[in-house]
């Protein structure tokens, strides 16, 4: 039983790394429920590496940093495929080489290149690619669990995540005009991925995490991305310019008595 309506469909793929990517793992359920993945990767390297996970898938390189890759992907991807019935956005970068700084010294420059390639590249793509999204395509970009937690160790990417999620909706609006398509975000809480593996003090927190939960067990990567699925599917039709929250309850159990009282015996 189809139950997702995903078989048949075509999906364009960006952001897989390897193996640990969300990216990856939406890729793996898609095609496993019958549905075609096209990818698109930063740069010959990682699609080297990649396409080894998905023989015979059809892998373009695009640095959404940069204008006139977009538009050249554009190009590209149309030559080959004509409609897609979903995207997936799963990018995002900060520069954190010069260590992790108090937000109020945020170099203006890591500031913007982060926003450029985490936040308005989902807006650069959409509009590149709005001729070959089908009029009732589904957009999800991926976004974090909250962004009014000032993790220290986050920096100044919370706020951009945040511009991200103020996106779908904005994007919804605009693309109402011509089609149905829908943009919506998935927003787990702390995974273990190669991406989370750069920031500095990541698995502190992280183990953190995992006694706030009330599971006590972190997160797990297919957990998000089945949510991811679920958005891309037809059977979430009814849901536009949303976030959903996949945190395992973690952010209701944040006075866990047991976490509490670690603190008041230290």
């Amino acid at each position: 039983m189809d139950f997702l309506q995903l078989n048949g469909k075509r999906f364009l793929i960006f952001g897989v790394a390897n193996k640990k990517s969300v990216a990856y793992a939406v890729a793996k359920m898609l095609t496993d429920e019958g549905a075609e993945c096209v990818f698109v990767v930063q740069n010959e390297t990682i699609k080297e590496r990649a396409a080894k996970l998905f023989p015979g898938a059809a892998f373009f390189t695009c640095d959404v940093e940069k204008e006139e890759d977009i538009a050249a992907l554009r190009v590209a991807v149309g030559e080959k495929f004509d409609s897609f019935d979903g995207l997936l956005h799963s990018i995002a970068f900060a520069d954190y080489s010069e260590g992790m700084k108090p937000f109020h010294e945020t170099p203006k420059r890591a500031f913007l290149q982060a926003l450029d390639i985490s936040c308005f590249s989902l807006v650069e793509i959409a509009r590149a690619f709005a001729d070959v999204l089908k009029p009732n395509a589904s957009v999800v970009a991926i976004s974090i669990s909250t962004t009014r937690m000032a993790s220290e160790n986050y920096g100044y990417m919370a706020p951009i995540k945040a511009a991200l999620d103020s996106s779908l909706a904005f994007l919804t609006k605009s693309f109402s005009s011509f089609s149905q398509i829908r943009f919506n975000a998935v927003a787990p809480s702390l995974l273990k991925t190669s991406a989370s593996a750069g920031i500095p003090g990541y698995l502190d927190s992280y183990l953190f995490a995992e006694q706030a939960i009330p599971r006590k067990e972190a997160v797990q990567t297919d957990e998000a991305a089945a949510a991811a699925v679920f958005l891309l599917s037809p059977r979430s039709s009814g849901i536009a310019a949303q976030k959903i929250v996949v945190d395992a309850g973690m952010s209701t159990n944040y006075f866990d008595k047991a976490i509490i009282d670690k603190v008041v015996r230290d």
